[in-house]
């Protein structure tokens, strides 16, 4: 090898960790996602409150996290490094605080800040108290100069967070089926905060589309982009393709000529489902499962319903298009149509479901008081341990949110070598049982992104994978970029 190559992969490995994809994703969470998390849940109302006060809720404003520490026997409070975690069975974790405030008739009464639990600190991230030190420092503090960092230390054990793949989320696939009664689907995973809900199209053999989503199962696609508000025939069409009209299309909009109203579609999708009460409770409910769960990722609010519908109708472009023949159908295995979930993103979704719990405690708690005629303080009601101790069980037991296993692993560290492989490894959510014999086999587009040769032998090869020693992770930030660059090159926003 000639001096120059060995000089830059020398420098290459220098400047960047093997790990450091899983880092920033850590960091993420702590300094962007935790915040979202909160404001998702801002607002919470009791239902049952004092007889003397018409409302009261209670608002969660800020949350940041401290450095690690460790509370003594003593209540003393002092800082904590890995190593010491690691010899006295202890968790490598930092305090989480929140700003809690609660408003009587709209009046703020009572502002405090509490801590609401530990949070497990990654090794070598910018909350780890070994973040840049340099070799001396590192080895004062009884740590491995060369260790990569990227794990957690749980009661004294060294875990590692493995990567899960999973199909992209708000990207419409079209495959063609060998049995059903569809000829083509299109599947989407429609995702925002804790909902990921499967949205269905289908083309049945009376030449009706067809559209099912969480209780709404084959609604005709034209009754719900009526519902939403485009009732006019020519802007349907419009909105498919403004250069070129679909037979197709012409036919499922003379089957539901008569819907002129989006009132009238939304009863008439209700009647569908088997929503059976009186009229007003009909729309109410239909309407709050179209404005919570019909594409929640484009939004859940009511001024978002004529964004949900162009974005159906497009969608039926792109299927009828596909099932023509006329553009190449959807390759599931193409590592385009793939997201990895690093360790932010599998902690965002842990907190996320545990922030319920607390909450719905906190709420538990506050009405059981209020119901003996008391009135309690927020900070009586909030129990520290509960958040805690859900997140440590779920990392020490690799049990995870979604009925998943093994998320979380012990290190191996047979050698250097074993250990970061283990740092880098992704698992697919398929099982090890059934043959898949597609998702477990090489596909072009993993070159240069996972390793061709590392996956184990029996039940899991092909499932079981590792990251390639010069592959990095794009985020959020990075397709942020990519939409600056397009629409300074023209593109326009509808």
């Amino acid at each position: 090898m000639p001096e120059t190559a060995k000089t830059l992969i020398k420098n290459y490995f220098d400047e960047h960790s093997f790990v450091k994809s899983d880092i920033e994703s850590f960091n993420n969470f702590i300094e962007k996602e935790m915040q979202q998390i909160i404001d998702e849940n801002k607002e919470i109302e009791p239902t049952i409150i004092p007889p003397n006060i018409d409302s009261f809720k209670i608002k969660l404003d800020k949350i940041w996290v401290k450095a690690p520490e460790i509370t003594e026997a003593d209540g003393s409070r002092r800082p904590i490094y890995p190593i010491e975690a690691r010899l006295r069975k202890i968790s490598y974790a930092a305090p989480i605080f929140l700003e809690v405030s609660a408003h009587i008739n709209d009046v703020q009464r009572e502002s405090f800040t509490t801590q609401i639990g530990s949070l497990p600190i990654m090794l070598k991230s910018n909350f780890c108290l070994l973040n840049k030190m340099d070799k001396n420092a590192l080895i004062e503090k009884g740590e491995d100069p060369e260790d990569p960092g990227g794990y957690f230390i749980i009661n004294g054990t060294e875990k590692v967070l493995i990567a899960v793949e999973d199909l992209a989320a708000n990207r419409l696939l079209v495959e063609k089926q060998s049995v059903g009664v569809s000829e083509y689907t299109g599947k989407l995973f429609s995702e925002h905060g804790s909902f990921k809900i499967p949205h269905t199209i289908e083309r049945m053999k009376d030449g009706i589309f067809y559209l099912t989503f969480m209780r709404v199962k084959r609604v005709p696609i034209i009754m719900i982009i009526k519902a939403l508000g485009m009732v006019k025939d020519e802007d349907i069409m419009k909105a498919v393709s403004k250069d070129r009209q679909y037979d197709e299309v012409m036919v499922n909009l003379f089957e539901f000529i008569n819907l002129k109203d989006p009132e009238d579609a939304i009863d008439q999708i209700a009647k569908h489902i088997g929503i059976t009460q009186s009229k007003e409770i009909r729309l109410e409910r239909m309407t709050e499962i179209i404005d919570k769960y019909l594409l929640p990722h484009v939004g859940t609010r009511k001024e978002d319903r004529p964004m949900k519908a162009y974005n159906l109708c497009k969608m039926l472009k792109k299927f009828i298009v596909a099932s023509k023949g006329e553009t190449r159908l959807d390759d599931k295995d193409h590592y385009m149509n793939k997201r990895l979930k690093m360790s932010g993103d599998l902690l965002a979704d842990l907190f996320r479901v545990n922030l319920r719990v607390l909450i719905d405690d906190m709420l538990y708690n506050f009405q059981r008081i209020v119901k003996r005629g008391k009135f309690p303080s927020i900070k009586m009601v909030i129990r520290e341990k509960l958040l805690t101790s859900r997140i440590y069980s779920s990392m020490a037991t690799g049990n995870w949110v979604g009925g998943r296993k093994g998320i979380s692993q012990r290190i191996q560290r047979l050698n250097f070598l074993d250990m970061l492989s283990h740092l880098q490894r992704i698992v697919s959510p398929l099982s090890a049982s059934q043959e898949n014999f597609e998702a477990r086999e090489l596909h072009a587009t993993h070159l240069g992104r996972l390793c061709p040769s590392e996956t184990p032998e029996g039940t899991n090869i092909g499932l079981r994978k590792n990251l390639a020693l010069l592959s990095s992770i794009s985020t959020e930030a990075d397709e942020h970029e990519v939409m600056k660059s397009l629409k300074n090159a023209g593109l326009k926003t509808i």
